[in-house]
C-alpha cells in the first residue's frame, strides 16, 4: 500500500511522464514548461512567457469500489486490529498554455496523446519518476526527495488514468471558482491510490482447537450442535423484577432471564454510571438453564453503595462442559429509590409567599451528580443543589394545594412506586398506594 505521500507521487508521476513525452516530440513542438500549479498561479502576461503545460488536482473523491473494505478495526481493550485502505480517486484538469496561434491546441493534442498511450502507471514508469536514485538527490527538488518514500509503486491496485468528461457548465463553474483565464482544458480520472496506515495491528493466534479436548481421546469435541432456536453461549434476555413491579427496591430479588445461564463459579456485576467499578454478587452453582436469581442486599450499607438509576446487569460463568468462564451480553434493570415516611419527610408552606417546600428521606441514599425530581400533587420540582452523599432531600414546589398529595420520586429515570400492581391473574384493578402521600399544610 502507499503512504499518505501518494497523492503528491502520483501528480509528480503524471508530470514527469508528460515532461518526458514532449522532450522526445523535440523540435514538433519546441520547449514546453510542465508544471502543476493552481491555474490561478501562471502569469501569462509577462514577457518572457513560454509555451506550458499545467495539471491540476481540482479535486479528490472516495473510490467506490474500495470504500466497502473496511474502517480501522479496534478490540474490546482499544487495541487496533486492522488498517484499511484509504482509496480514492483523483481528479485533475490539464491546461494548455500558447503564445502564438494554434500553438495551446497543438501542446493539447501532443499531451493527451501521450496520456492515451499509456493509460496505466506502471510500477517502473513509477519507480523511475520518484526514485532519487535515478539522478543525484541533491539536484531534485526538495519535495521530489521526500515524495521517494511515497511507496507507490508498491500498492496492490494498479493506477489507470483516463479522460474525464466534463460539460461546459461544470467547466464553467470550475474555472470561477479557480477565478482565472480560461484555456483549452481537459478533465482526467486517475485511480485508485490506496493510503494505507503504518500504526501497530494485534492480530490473534490461529485456532488450534474447538473447545478443551476431551478427557478419553484428547481429540477436540467439535461444534455443539443445540437442537433449539437459542443462542449457542450463555446469553441475557432481560432483568425481571418482582412481580408485577416495572423497577427493582433493595432487599428484593431481581431474577435475570436468559439461555445457557447453568454452571459454576456464577457472578452477577451489576455496572452503574455513578460507580467505578461493578458491584459483584457471587451465586456459586446455579443448576437452571433459563434464570438466575439474585437477591439485592438491604442492609445500611447497601443505601450507599448501590445508588437508584439505571443498571446493566452481566454474568459470569463456567459451563458445565466447559472449562473457561464465559460473560454474557449486558441487560439493563431499574433500581427505584425509595421514599422513608415520617422522620424528616414532610411539607412547609412559606407564611408569605404560600410557596411549599418538601423534604423527602429517600433510600438508596442520592450522589451530587444524579438527577432527582419530586412530583407532589400536581407540582414537579428539581432537588436542591448537595454536595455529598444524602438520604434527605429539599425540592422547592412552588404554590400546591393544601391537604394530602400524592407523592413520586424519581433519580435517574427510575421512579419510585406509586401506583400498587396486582400479581393476581386476572389482576385486579391498580390503585394508588395510599401510603405514598405527603399532608401540604
Amino acid at each position: 500500500m502507499s503512504g499518505p505521500l501518494a497523492i503528491g507521487g502520483v501528480s509528480a508521476v503524471l508530470r514527469n511522464l508528460l515532461d518526458n513525452g514532449i522532450v522526445q516530440a523535440g523540435p514538433a513542438v519546441g520547449t514546453v514548461k510542465v508544471t502543476a500549479l493552481a491555474p490561478d498561479a501562471i502569469k501569462l502576461n509577462e514577457p518572457d512567457s513560454e509555451p506550458s503545460l499545467n495539471l491540476f488536482l481540482y479535486r479528490v473523491s472516495p473510490n467506490a469500489g474500495w470504500r466497502n473494505a473496511g474502517l480501522p478495526g479496534f478490540d474490546s481493550a482499544g487495541t487496533r486490529t486492522a488498517n484499511p485502505p484509504l482509496a480514492l480517486d483523483l481528479h485533475y484538469l490539464l491546461t494548455a498554455y500558447g503564445t502564438a496561434d494554434f500553438e495551446a491546441e497543438i501542446l493539447l493534442g501532443y499531451a493527451m496523446s501521450i496520456l492515451h498511450d499509456q493509460p496505466v502507471l506502471d510500477r517502473a514508469s513509477i519507480r523511475t519518476a520518484l526514485q532519487a536514485g535515478v539522478v543525484s538527490g541533491s539536484i531534485l527538488p526538495p519535495a521530489y526527495q521526500a515524495l521517494a518514500a511515497a511507496d507507490l509503486a508498491d500498492q496492490a491496485a494498479e493506477i489507470t488514468v483516463t479522460t474525464e468528461p466534463i460539460d461546459s457548465e461544470e467547466m464553467s463553474r470550475l474555472w470561477s471558482a479557480i477565478q482565472a483565464n480560461y484555456r483549452p482544458s481537459v478533465g482526467y480520472l486517475v485511480t485508485v491510490v490506496l493510503i494505507e496506515a503504518t500504526k501497530p495491528v494485534r492480530s490473534g493466534l490461529p485456532v488450534l482447537t474447538r473447545g478443551d479436548p476431551a478427557a478419553n481421546s484428547g481429540r477436540e469435541p467439535g461444534v455443539f450442535v443445540h437442537p433449539d432456536l437459542l443462542p449457542p453461549v450463555p446469553t441475557l434476555f432481560r432483568v425481571v423484577p418482582p412481580a408485577p413491579q416495572p423497577a427493582a427496591a433493595l432487599g428484593e430479588s431481581v431474577r435475570v432471564e436468559g439461555a445457557h445461564l447453568d454452571g459454576t463459579g456464577v457472578e452477577v456485576r451489576f455496572s452503574h454510571p455513578a460507580l467505578a467499578a461493578p458491584i459483584v454478587v457471587p451465586i456459586g452453582v446455579n443448576t437452571r438453564r433459563d434464570v438466575v436469581d439474585v437477591p439485592l442486599p438491604a442492609s445500611p450499607g447497601a443505601d450507599a453503595a448501590w445508588p437508584a438509576g439505571v443498571w446493566t446487569v452481566r454474568v459470569s460463568l463456567t459451563p458445565p462442559t466447559e472449562t473457561i468462564p464465559r460473560e454474557t451480553n449486558t441487560a439493563a434493570m431499574l433500581l427505584a429509590p425509595v421514599i422513608r415516611f415520617g422522620g424528616a419527610t414532610g411539607a412547609v408552606r412559606d407564611g408569605g409567599t404560600g410557596d411549599v417546600t418538601a423534604t423527602i428521606e429517600v433510600s438508596p441514599e442520592v450522589r451530587p451528580g444524579q438527577r432527582a425530581t419530586l412530583t407532589l400533587g400536581g407540582a414537579v420540582a428539581r432537588a436542591q443543589p448537595h454536595a455529598t452523599v444524602t438520604d434527605t432531600l429539599v425540592f422547592a414546589c412552588g404554590d400546591v394545594p393544601g391537604g394530602p398529595q400524592w407523592v413520586r420520586l424519581a433519580v435517574d429515570g427510575a421512579e419510585s412506586r406509586l401506583i400498587l400492581l396486582s400479581p393476581k391473574i386476572p389482576p385486579d384493578p391498580p390503585a394508588f398506594d395510599p401510603v405514598q402521600r405527603i399532608t401540604v399544610p
